[in-house]
């Protein structure tokens, strides 16, 4: 049975007032938002409203013990202009997943789905028609119980809101791979979208994007040797022709885009090997001409095309160009807009869920 859930609507939508072809950001929100409380034990009342800020007390746990996660994901319009989600299952386990580690409560995955359903079904109107551009879409749940001590909270606010998005990344990208602070160790929440992860990366991306480079190449905590993923992507090389990812040992994000081009490329005939890779290997590969190329892929870029990657004074020279990466968008892209088959059976229609 459909989940019961109340909507209110705006008195008149802003969309008319948003340039498409001039998005800045992670800045430009549409009209409304899905909410469900957690409270005694179970999730109710869920509802969409206008968007609007919400209150909230000082002593909200996850202000101060840090009880929050997040997923990303896209709605893009097919060929027919007809809504479409990418994979929403996924987002709704991995949401899970997440909560797990944090020790936050599960969220109903029927629920989940049905609420990005009919959330971007009344936005059907502020999806990008542009080619790279789609609806972001940010389901988060947190802590919003007030106390202070540390335990799991009892109360938490599960969200989604929609953000028009334009392309990421339009330049090949420059990584510096960091040898002094971390992202994960073994046994911490690397793998979980916790927020926290996130807060931990700004600082050392800033120093990165100082040095004039795009993005931070995490490393392993122990040795930083071993390669782990890109500050907002996870991360595929090709060499000798055959594509290797690092494998997942509980410090790297199961990347839903990852996942899906891993698919792509052995369904184009590419052997793709999920396994350690240390970043002494991709220098020596580059060094004798078997590194071919490299990209980051990700919810947000999509696939991010690696130019050069830069070791303290030493810089491994990547590729100038990246034709299985370009491919795979393409392919990638495709899907997502109807034009060509999904013969993954990936995409989810949004059909009138308000009617």
């Amino acid at each position: 049975m459909k989940p019961n859930i109340s909507i209110t609507k705006v008195e008149e939508s802003r969309v008319d007032t948003i340039d498409f072809n001039n998005i800045p950001l992670g800045t430009t929100f549409t009209d409304h938002m899905f909410i469900c409380d957690y409270n005694n034990g179970t999730w109710e009342n869920p509802r969409i409203e206008p968007l609007a800020l919400i209150p909230t007390h000082p002593a909200a746990m996850a202000l101060h013990y840090g009880q929050a996660i997040f997923e990303g994901m896209k709605a893009t319009v097919d060929t027919n202009g007809n809504p479409m989600l990418f994979r929403p299952t996924k987002n709704a386990a991995r949401l899970n997943f997440s909560a797990d580690r944090m020790g936050m409560p599960n969220f109903p995955e029927d629920l989940f789905v049905e609420g990005l359903k009919q959330l971007v079904d009344l936005e059907r109107n502020w999806i990008p028609p542009a080619d790279g551009s789609a609806l972001y879409l940010r389901p988060f749940m947190y802590a919003d119980e007030p106390f202070i001590g540390m335990r799991a909270a009892t109360h938490f606010k599960f969200i989604i809101m929609a953000s028009p998005a334009g392309p990421f990344f339009t330049k090949r990208i420059k990584l510096w791979a960091e040898n002094k602070y971390i992202r994960a160790a073994s046994g911490g929440t690397g793998e979980a979208k916790a927020a926290g992860n996130y807060a931990a990366a700004i600082r050392p991306t800033e120093y990165a994007k100082a040095k004039g480079y795009d993005q931070v190449l995490w490393l392993d905590a122990v040795e930083h040797n071993y390669i782990q993923e890109v500050g907002t992507m996870n991360i595929f090389f090709k060499v000798d022709g055959k594509f290797i990812t690092p494998q997942r040992d509980g410090s790297i994000l199961d990347g839903i885009t990852r996942m899906s081009v891993m698919d792509i490329l052995r369904d184009k005939g590419f052997e793709v090997t999920e396994r350690a890779i240390t970043i002494q290997e991709i220098r020596d590969a580059a060094i004798d001409g078997r590194l071919e190329e490299a990209f980051g892929t990700g919810t947000a870029v999509g696939i991010a095309y690696i130019q050069e990657i830069a070791m303290g004074e030493k810089t491994i020279h990547v590729s100038d160009e990246s034709p299985v990466g370009l491919d795979v968008n393409n392919t990638l892209n495709a899907i997502k807009t109807g034009k060509v088959d999904d013969k993954f059976g990936w995409m989810v229609k949004v059909e009138n869920e308000l009617v």
